[in-house]
Formats: C-alpha cells, structure tokens, sequence
C-alpha cells in the first residue's frame, strides 16, 4: 500500500471512527460540552456514568493514529519542490492537524477527571467542567487552521476542485467563528452550537472527498 493510498484510508476509517465513537458517548450518557445542562444535572450524570466512559476512549488513540497518517500522506501528496508556497499552506495544515491532537487528548482525559471528582468530591466538578468547554471551543481553531493550511495548498496546486475547495474556505469560517465563542461556553451553553456543528460536519465531508482524491492518485 502507498503512502496517498494509506492516508486515504485512514481519513475515511477516522470520520467513520468518530461518529462511533460519538455515538457510544451519548449513549453512555456523558454530558456534551454544548448540552446546556445545569451543573447539577451534568455532576449527576458523570457520577453515574461509571465505566460506561472507559469504551469509547479505547478508540481515540486510534482515532489520533489515523488523523495524523492522513495528514502525513496529504502532506506527501501536496508538496511541490517547485511551488514552495503551497508547500508553506501545506505545512500550517500539517500543524493544525497536530495542534488539533494534543488539545483533544486533554479534553479527553478531563472527561474522566470530571467523571471521577463527581463521585469524590463534587464541589470540583464546575472547574473541570469549565475548562473542558473552554478548551473543546478553542480546540476548533486547530480544526480550522488544519482546513485552511490543506485547502489551500491543495488549491493552489489545481489537486481539489473548487467545490471541495469552497467546501473547505466555509468549514474552516465557521470552525474559527465557533471556537472564538469558547469564553462564553464555560457553563456548556453555547449558542452559536449549530455554527460548530455545520463547521464539524463539512470538516468531516472535507476529509473524505480529500480521502478520495488520494486513493485516486
């Protein structure tokens, strides 16, 4: 297998792996970040959640695995000796895709902090809770600049069509809207939500047509 034909593969099976993952999260009852719900209601709910929280977190190591192998390949497919400044937008998507990693590993294991202080000592919940919103709002301007730094690179060098591109300009604007409404978000009500929501969702088609692309090469 090439190096563009295992990053198209990992692109898809991460979006796939995600919306699993998501999925088993809601249905364990962890509270969203942007679920509005009072901070007794989420303490409640992370103090029941037991080790319902343990099995979906199994998979976000892999899910950083595949992101990064995307990145990597696309990286490969898009650098040009002789286009240096595509090379520099793909750099910055390449950077994103890192930035992107690092914070989620830590908005993920304030999940469990939260999850543990609810059960012995609640009264620390509504910091952990609080940072973890903020950090999951801002967390969308990685996803943002790794969209930004790939579309246009791959723009620049004609790889993507233009309406992958466009696809690419609008996700990144409303990803960097969304996380700049983080500080407002401490409390979990967000709302802007359906703006990081559509922001999520063309990343997510963002990533598989680039998958495509490079399964096709």
């Amino acid at each position: 297998m090439t190096t563009t034909s295992l990053a198209g593969a990992t692109g898809i099976g991460f979006v796939l792996l995600a919306i699993v993952v998501n999925v088993f999260y809601v249905r364990a009852g962890l509270p969203q970040p942007t679920s509005g719900q009072s901070l007794d209601a989420v303490t409640d709910a992370l103090a029941g959640i037991g080790r319902r929280i343990n099995l979906p977190s199994v998979f976000a190591p892999a899910a950083w695995l595949f992101t990064t192998l995307f990145a990597a390949g696309l990286l490969a497919a898009l650098w040009r000796d002789e286009q240096p400044g595509g090379n520099a937008w793909a750099l910055v998507g390449f950077a994103g895709v890192l930035m992107q990693n690092a914070t989620f590993m830590v908005v993920e294991s304030l999940r469990f902090g939260a999850a543990s202080a609810a059960r012995h000592h609640r009264g620390s919940v509504a910091g952990l809770w609080a940072f973890g919103n903020v950090l999951f709002g801002f967390n969308q301007a990685f996803l943002a600049i790794a969209v930004l730094g790939f579309t246009a690179a791959g723009a620049s060098l004609a790889f993507i069509p233009s309406w992958h591109a466009w696809l690419g300009w609008i996700s990144a604007a409303l990803l960097f809207v969304s996380s700049t409404a983080a500080p407002y978000n401490a409390d979990g009500t967000n709302r802007i939500a359906v703006t990081g929501l559509l922001g999520w969702l063309g990343w997510a088609a963002w990533i598989v047509a680039y998958s495509i692309a490079l399964l096709n090469i």
